[in-house]
């Protein structure tokens, strides 16, 4: 597992790295529900985490949708 942090908190994480594909983990304090990115949500048990699964297969996937993810991630918020 490999972290990323914007210097102060840990943003992501990049759980998998395949042939073909970069599977990464964004952890924010509440469930986004209403989306086309994210493959699977998981709260963690006992915390107010949820992990949002993104799986990213190739360059078109980073589309605007996670790109606005990720800001919120960096910015600390969700």
């Amino acid at each position: 597992m490999i972290g990323l942090d914007n210097g102060h908190k840990r943003m992501a994480y990049i759980t998998q790295l395949g042939k073909n594909f970069i599977h990464v983990v964004f952890a924010f304090k509440q469930e986004y529900p209403d989306n086309l990115c994210f493959q699977k949500i998981a709260r963690v048990p006992g915390q107010q985490q949820f992990n949002h699964h993104f799986r990213m297969l190739n360059v078109a996937d980073i589309n605007d949708e996670i790109l606005g993810f990720m800001r919120l991630a960096y910015r600390g918020e969700g």
